[in-house]
């Protein structure tokens, strides 16, 4: 069947081993493993025919609980050769949440490690649905079938077919962090991630034969299907804010990489480090940082390391829809910082090809349809809304979230509501203004959490700040948290609050802020440790001020 219409997200790893067979398509240098491009493409082959034997085949959601590894990049592979649909969730969320993502998404087979299997059974996770098990380095006593007992069908003629899915299939349910609410199951289909592969490649020239340094598991399977190495650090990656820099920083020289991703947490840990120590990074093209809005600061040092003709990127975009817009520090650095520090909100820069944006009016409830007149003019802060090939269209089994995210198009198409407010310019860049759900309203206006922390973060012994509401939406009290470079004692705060609300006092919105609490280190998102959690930041500030 070689209808236009089928695609497969597995098949450019099969061409690239076509293409460059002897390439290593990944390498885990402290373990001394690598697999070929080749042997990648043969071991996905291997194990999508005993999962099929199995009974693990198109359309089958299957839980995927296998920390990076040669492993984990064959399965993913394997499932998609074999039609199944992988559900990625983040290790990291915690036992309840694990549960309660399993239950949603309902899948049918579980493949894990023993420790992952071990905490389905005595936890309960998927006890309806779940009745394939297949069990990643260890034996049947773990409750599952062991993963080389699944490889052991032969190749046979040295060619796998992978399922026809078509281009609207469903490839995967990718759950969300959870940073603003429970997490959620996007589904993805081929096309979802074939638009995906297609934009980042596009968008950051990328070809085959890079070296790519990836810290976020899932953006390290990305690049077999880009052609690139990935080369796999050793590190937590449900901790990336903790990582060891010279964990990143030796690899790195030893393996000449051209590419790297990292939340702006572990890029401000590495930075500080090779500036600190005298180190470059001299082979690096690209740095590729998201998860949070990355500070100017961590920018600057960051670049310092970096050849001249480097650039660090900082997409915007969430699991739901990535990319939607990119901007290079080079812009940042040399205008739209400055209009940060100003209170103009943050820079995201242009949306990507294929990709619509609308600002639209801000509402908390459903809206049932699209129509063309509700777009704001620029300038005008509303909620970010996106619609393309890269944006997914629903939430496994969640209608309410579907509903409230969703806007159906009479084009047939579908809106994404971000859930992100911001604004347009004239020039058509997206200006970044914070989560809808993080905005304070008080009884004369709505404050936007990064156009104010902006304007407060400027100050040099302020690490980070959070805006967050006390009281009823309404009525609230704003009131600034802040986290310091350094500690100081009550002597140095009450000087640093002084500077701060004379700083507020210079900007018709940020005026309003007299409440200032100083926090030790702010809880962040698992996923990138750079998403401020401002929810519990807010109960923290009323207990303070009650």
């Amino acid at each position: 069947m070689n209808s236009p219409d089928i695609v497969n997200i597995s098949r450019p790893l099969s061409e690239m081993a076509r293409l460059q067979p002897d390439t290593p398509a990944i390498i885990f240098p402290q373990k001394g493993r690598t697999l070929t491009f080749l042997e990648l493409d043969q071991e996905s082959d291997r194990i999508a025919r005993g999962l099929l034997r199995l009974g693990i085949g198109r359309g089958m959601k299957t839980a995927l609980l296998v920390p990076p590894s040669p492993e984990l990049f064959a399965l993913t592979f394997a499932l998609f050769k074999a039609g199944a649909v992988p559900v990625f969730i983040d290790p990291g969320i915690g036992a309840r949440n694990m549960k309660g993502c399993l239950a949603e998404a309902k899948p049918e087979a579980f493949i894990g490690i023993p420790k992952a299997h071990l905490a389905r059974r005595l936890l309960g996770w998927g006890r309806s649905s779940i009745r394939l098990t297949v069990v990643v380095g260890g034996g049947s006593i773990w409750g599952g079938v062991p993963l080389n007992e699944v490889r052991c069908a032969e190749i046979g003629d040295l060619h796998f077919s992978p399922a026809d899915t078509l281009c609207d299939d469903t490839a995967a349910i990718l759950f969300t962090s959870g940073s603003t609410g429970p997490p959620k199951g996007a589904v993805y289909t081929h096309g979802t991630f074939a638009a995906q592969v297609d934009s980042l490649r596009e968008l950051y020239d990328i070809r085959p034969g890079e070296i790519d340094l990836p810290t976020f598991p899932l953006f390290a399977l990305f690049a077999p299907a880009l052609g690139m190495t990935a080369l796999i650090p050793q590190m937590d990656f449900t901790r990336p804010g903790t990582v060891d820099p010279r964990q990143i920083l030796g690899p790195a020289a030893e393996y000449s990489a051209t590419t790297m991703f990292g939340s702006p947490a572990l890029l401000n840990r590495v930075g500080r480090y090779a500036a600190k120590n005298g180190i470059k990074m001299p082979n690096l093209k690209r740095v590729i940082s998201a998860g949070a809005p990355v500070s100017a600061s961590v920018l600057e040092r960051f670049a310092s390391i970096l050849p001249d003709n480097a650039e660090i990127f900082t997409p915007y975009g969430a699991t739901e829809a990535l990319p939607v817009s990119s901007i290079g520090s080079r812009d940042v650095l040399g205008k739209t910082a400055t209009m940060t520090g100003e209170g103009y909100g943050v820079c995201v820069g242009k949306p990507v090809k294929n990709i619509s944006v609308a600002i639209i009016p801000i509402t908390d409830s459903p809206i049932d349809a699209w129509s063309d007149d509700m777009s704001l003019p620029p300038w005008e802060i509303g909620e970010i809304t996106v619609r393309g090939p890269q944006v997914s269209t629903t939430y496994i089994n969640r209608p309410e979230a579907t509903k409230l995210a969703k806007i159906p198009d009479p084009s047939g198409t579908v809106w994404h509501r971000m859930g992100d407010l911001g604004y347009l310019d004239n020039r058509g860049r997206i200006w970044f203004c914070g989560r809808k759900a993080h905005r304070v309203i008080t009884s004369k206006s709505t404050l936007f959490t990064i156009p104010v922390e902006g304007v407060f973060n400027t100050h040099p012994k302020v690490f980070r700040t959070a805006l967050v509401g006390v009281g009823m939406k309404g009525s609230q009290q704003p009131v600034l948290c802040v986290e310091l470079e350094t500690k100081a004692d009550k002597t140095g705060q009450e000087l640093i609050r002084k500077e701060l609300l004379d700083l507020g006092s210079r900007y018709p919105h940020t005026k309003s802020i007299q409440k200032i609490l100083f926090h030790p280190a702010f809880p962040v998102d698992i996923r990138h440790n750079a998403k401020i959690f401002r929810e519990k930041l807010a109960i923290w500030a009323k207990k303070k001020l009650s």
